[in-house]
C-alpha cells in the first residue's frame, strides 16, 4: 500500500513575483553547495540503513495527462523500492510559476529528503529555493535552456539532475511532411512563458524550412489569449504544430474547438496533447520517464549518488501514434507504422 500525503492545491499568491521562481540559484554549482549536497546524501544513506522513513516533495506545475503520468511513474518506482517507508507530499501549482516558488520554499522549510520538480517552472523554482536538498526534474525538455546554463553538456551540477521529455524534433518535422506531403504553411503554436516551448518551435521551424515549408510562430502569453492566437494560426496555415507545451496540454479543448471544425490538422509533441486535439505525434512514455526519475531518486537516497555528477536521462523509446477519431472526422488516413491512441 502506498502511503501518500497530498496537500490541498495552493492558490495564494506569493509575495515575490514569478521572476523569482524563474531565477537560477547562483550558488547551486559552488563547492559549498556540492559539499552540502553530499552531506544530505550521506544522511539519506544512514537513514535508509536504519529503516527510517523519507518524505519526498513533488511540485507539479499543472494537471494534465503527461505530467500526471510522470508523477505516477515516479511514485510507483519509489513505492516499489521503499513500500510504506516513503511519503509523498504532492502539490499542484495549477499552472502558476509563483505558486511553484511557494511550494518549493515550503518543501525546504519542512525538510523533505528530496524534491521532484515536474515541468520547467517547477524545476526553476526548486533550484531557486535550495542548493542543499537534492532536486530531480522531470518533463523538462532541455535543461540548459530551462536553467540558463552556458555550454550545457549533460550534467547540471550542484544539487540538481533529472530526466528530459525531449523527443527527436527533426523526426517530428518529418512526421508533419509524411502526413501532409503537399503542406505549404505550418503554424507553430506555443506559450511564450515556457522557455522550452520556444526552444522546440525554433528547432522544428528550422527543420521544416529546410524542407521548403513555411513555418510561422504563434505565441500566446497564457490561456487567456490562447483562443485568439490559435484562431489566427488556423486561419493562416494548412496545419498546426504544438510542442510539449504545458499550457496547451491543459487546454486542448480550446485548440480542438477551433482546429477540428476548420479542418486544420494539429501535430503534437506528446500523446496527451494529441489525444485532446491532434492527429498524430511522435511521443515518449511519460510514466516510464517518471519511473526513471524514481530510480534516480532511489540512487540518491540509498546509494548516496551525488546529483552533481548524475547525467540527465532521456526516455529510451518514442512511439508514432495517431488520434483515430480526429483522423476519421478530417478524412485523413494514417501512414503505415502509427498506432492508435487508446481512448
Amino acid at each position: 500500500m502506498r502511503k501518500i500525503t497530498r496537500r490541498s492545491f495552493l492558490t495564494a499568491a506569493v509575495a515575490c513575483g514569478a521572476a523569482a521562481a524563474l531565477s537560477a540559484c547562483g550558488g547551486s554549482s559552488s563547492a559549498s553547495s556540492v559539499a552540502a549536497s553530499s552531506t544530505v546524501a550521506s544522511a539519506s544513506v544512514a537513514a535508509a540503513a536504519n529503516g527510517e522513513k523519507f518524505t519526498v516533495g513533488i511540485c507539479q506545475l499543472v494537471q494534465h495527462a503527461a505530467l500526471d503520468a510522470a508523477t505516477q511513474g515516479f511514485e510507483d518506482a519509489l513505492t516499489a523500492s521503499f513500500g510504506e517507508n516513503v511519503t509523498f507530499d504532492f502539490q499542484n501549482a495549477q499552472g502558476d510559476s509563483a505558486t511553484c516558488a511557494t511550494i518549493a520554499n515550503g518543501f525546504v522549510s519542512s525538510g523533505v529528503a528530496l524534491i521532484m520538480a515536474n515541468a520547467t517552472p517547477a524545476l526553476q523554482a526548486a533550484q531557486a529555493a535550495t542548493n542543499t536538498i537534492p532536486i530531480l526534474g522531470t518533463s523538462v525538455t532541455e535543461y540548459g535552456v530551462a536553467l540558463g546554463l552556458d555550454n550545457f553538456s549533460g550534467t547540471v551540477g550542484g544539487n540538481v539532475s533529472g530526466t528530459s521529455d525531449l523527443a527527436p524534433l527533426d523526426q517530428q518535422a518529418d512526421m508533419i511532411v509524411e502526413w501532409m506531403p503537399e503542406v505549404k504553411k505550418v503554424g507553430l503554436l506555443y506559450c511564450s512563458a515556457e522557455a522550452n516551448s520556444q526552444y522546440q518551435v525554433d528547432e522544428v521551424q528550422k527543420y521544416l524550412e529546410a524542407k521548403g515549408v513555411t513555418a510561422t510562430q504563434y505565441a500566446f502569453s497564457d490561456s487567456n489569449d490562447l483562443s485568439s492566437v490559435c484562431q489566427k494560426a488556423a486561419d493562416e496555415n494548412d496545419a498546426l504544430y504544438v510542442p510539449t507545451d504545458n499550457t496547451v496540454a491543459a487546454n486542448t479543448g480550446i485548440v480542438d474547438g477551433i482546429c477540428r471544425p476548420a479542418k486544420k490538422p494539429v501535430f503534437a509533441g506528446e500523446e496527451g496533447i494529441c489525444s485532446g486535439c491532434g492527429v498524430a505525434t511522435l511521443s515518449i512514455d511519460y510514466h516510464q520517464l517518471g519511473e526513471v526519475t524514481g530510480e534516480m531518486a532511489y540512487n540518491i537516497l540509498v546509494k548516496g549518488e551525488d546529483p552533481a555528477t548524475m547525467e540527465i536521462k532521456y526516455a529510451p523509446d518514442t512511439t508514432k501514434m495517431y488520434n483515430a477519431d480526429i483522423c476519421q472526422e478530417l478524412g485523413i488516413t494514417p501512414p503505415d507504422g502509427y498506432t492508435a491512441i487508446e481512448a
